[in-house]
């Protein structure tokens, strides 16, 4: 070996998952849904770590140089308006204004640094918040529209991730450089969309109503995906999710490699 090389780092990527902030029996907590770290360790090869929603207990520097990935999680809560310049959304629609306040500083920070963000969901709609877009807080009452909604709820949870429409992939993009076809059935299930993409934003697939689907970063210098679908929900048997989680998990590998090998003196 090379006495001036540094060694392959031992151990797995360390990927951060995003959390909610809930309550239970009284108390405040932090909550994710399994299928995230599910994902993340079976098919991104990492070590699922929680993001608590806590403003002020983490910051975007320790990040940097503590972890290899980020995952931003889809939630039943909403982005609050105010923060990108809309009325207030009707009476009991849920928000997470301690998730808002823990994410959005953090994700401009954290790209720009080579961390590698994979967003799904209400963190597609974070991210498109953190760069300066917009979002439609009742798509499925839009003219033209989808109904993007879950449906009867009536059925198992499990059913609500079944596919509902295609999307198209736009050519040349991340989503282009994991698979072949160029339409492909995913389960999007969401009420609020994109109304405008945020500045530096690349269109990756639309739905067939045209609402956006998926975006990457211009110019980031990993891995910064973000999809209104749920890929978490179906590792098992969709070759498109496989694809993402795994392209993830490369990249969160070679950053943990860049990570601590800069980490090392230079033998002499």
């Amino acid at each position: 070996m090379n006495p001036t090389s540094s060694p392959t780092p031992a151990g797995r990527p360390l990927v951060a998952i995003a959390s909610d902030r809930i309550e239970r029996h009284g108390h405040p907590a932090h909550a994710l849904l399994h299928g995230y770290v599910r994902a993340v360790s079976e098919l991104s090869a990492a070590v699922p770590l929680a993001l608590p929603a806590a403003p002020g207990t983490v910051d975007a520097a320790s990040l940097v140089q503590g972890i290899d990935g980020i995952v931003l999680t889809g939630s039943p809560s909403n982005v609050a308006p105010g923060l990108y310049g809309a009325d207030a959304l009707p009476e009991g629609v849920l928000l997470d204004h301690d998730r808002d306040a823990t994410v959005l500083p953090l994700l401009p920070q954290l790209v720009a640094a080579g961390v590698p963000v994979l967003a799904v969901c209400r963190g597609f709609q974070e991210m498109n918040v953190a760069w300066g877009g917009t979002l439609d807080a009742a798509v499925y009452g839009r003219p033209g529209r989808l109904d993007h909604r879950e449906g009867d709820h009536d059925r198992p949870v499990q059913r609500w991730y079944d596919d509902s429409h295609d999307i198209h992939i736009a050519p040349g993009g991340m989503l282009a450089a994991l698979v072949s076809q160029t339409r492909l059935p995913v389960n999007s299930l969401h009420h609020q969309g994109i109304e405008r993409l945020g500045q530096g934003l690349r269109l990756e697939a639309t739905a067939p109503d045209g609402l956006v689907e998926a975006f990457s970063v211009e110019g980031a210098p990993s891995f910064a995906l973000a999809v209104q679908w749920h890929p978490e929900m179906r590792i098992d048997d969709c070759p498109l999710a496989q694809a993402i989680f795994k392209a993830f998990g490369n990249a969160c590998s070679a950053r943990r490699a860049q990570r601590l090998g800069s980490a090392r003196p230079v033998a002499a």
